[in-house]
């Protein structure tokens, strides 16, 4: 079998891990609320054997997504991570009782369409014997300049614009770990790739090329992790998931086509498929994540009419680094704006402080509208108070 779809293989299993994951841990802490009262403080939840499945799938599916990057190309990989997003919908209507509606079934419907397209156009990898071949790829021009723009741009969005503006606009967190993200996905390829070669007899711990891509993995980890915490914090997962989504996926896209010199094929037909392919799945990421509010679409041509027996959900997240922060910002909300449900559901139910975490309808539809607004209106928490807007 060709290592393309044996990477291919690993990053729908991946996916699917990574979307059951995400169920099964929302499932653990709904149990543990109906049982013990649990509202997100204290660690009740790790005595809840539904959860752990949930985080175990979901280290069994990074592992497998990690993989993906040694035999398969990123441009294949990086967006097939969408299809978590569909996973989770699909399963969420049997397991959390979760609508999926009108705008999800499409949803998954294009999420489906856009994988297609991009399997069915993404290049073999390219044949690499030794880890040192990426290293001579990463000291050229293009690509270190490419590195400095990214260390640029990081240290100016953290040290500059984030103090001032980081509150305002989920743009401003999560362009820092889309960027740092790109180089970290690249690491992880180059590493996976030693891995590959050593377990096939060629060693690659001789090199100290491997070392140093090591050390940009645990950096650049490090540096996603505490900015897409700082955005979930801050915004809806519901808004973070799909604007990360789209611009780690660019950034990785442009990383690898600099690194690599093109995506290894002289076919127009495929780069131009192979980027159709991206948009159309980020649409369908959007309308994944815009139904879990709004299952039918019946509130985007109100302009602004708000439910308030309604409260935000979790987006399912596109990978195993937005899945454990995702999981982090799920159990923090449960302990300000849920109770337990009196009456046994498996569905918690929203408190009067449950008026804090609304997304209104406008912000629904559109995605970005009114975040300025709602920062200046923050509550002692940090966390954007609606009370302005009702």
């Amino acid at each position: 079998m060709e290592d393309k779809y044996i990477g291919l293989f690993l990053a729908i299993t991946s996916s699917i891990a990574i979307g059951t994951s995400f169920i099964l841990t929302k499932r653990g802490l709904i149990q543990t609320a109906d049982k013990t009262g649990f509202e997100g403080d204290g660690y009740t939840y790790l005595k809840n054997p539904i959860w752990w499945a949930g985080m175990i799938t979901m280290v069994l599916g990074e592992i497998s997504n990690f993989a993906a990057y040694a035999f398969a190309p990123a441009i294949l990989v990086t967006p097939l991570g969408a299809l978590s997003v569909l996973v989770g919908a699909v399963l969420g209507t049997y397991f959390l009782k979760e609508e999926l509606g009108t705008l999800g079934k499409l949803g998954c419907a294009i999420c489906l369409i856009g994988s297609v397209i991009i399997v069915l156009h993404a290049p073999a990898d390219e044949d690499i014997q030794r880890i040192d071949v990426i290293l001579h790829y990463a000291i050229q021009p293009a690509f270190l300049f490419y590195v400095a723009l990214v260390i640029s741009f990081s240290l100016v969005m953290i040290y500059k614009v984030s103090p001032k503006y980081g509150k305002k606009n989920p743009l401003i967190y999560i362009s820092i770990c889309s960027t740092v993200g790109s180089l970290t996905v690249l690491s992880c390829k180059a590493f996976g790739i030693a891995v590959k070669l050593t377990l096939a007899g060629n060693n690659q711990f001789i090199y100290p090329s491997t070392y140093v891509f090591v050390i940009v993995i645990v950096v650049c980890i490090l540096t996603q992790m505490n900015y897409f915490n700082k955005a979930l914090s801050q915004f809806s997962s519901s808004i973070v998931n799909p604007i990360y989504y789209v611009t780690f996926t660019t950034a990785t896209l442009i990383a690898s086509f600099v690194l690599f010199r093109g995506f290894n094929t002289n076919d127009p037909v495929n780069t131009i498929s192979l980027l159709c392919g991206f948009l159309i799945i980020f649409t369908g990421v959007y309308l994944l994540n815009l139904s879990r509010g709004d299952p039918n679409g019946t509130k985007l041509g109100r302009g602004g009419s708000r439910n308030r027996n309604s409260f935000v959900d979790d987006g399912i997240p596109t990978d195993g680094l937005s899945g454990l922060q995702v999981r982090h910002s799920m159990q923090m909300r449960r302990s300000e704006t849920f109770t337990r449900t009196s009456h046994g559901g498996s569905t918690p139910r929203a408190t009067d402080f449950a008026d804090q975490r609304l997304l209104g309808d406008d912000e629904a539809s559109v995605g970005l509208r009114n975040l300025a607004e709602e920062s200046e209106s923050e509550d002692e928490m940090g966390r954007p108070s609606h009370s302005s807007r009702r």
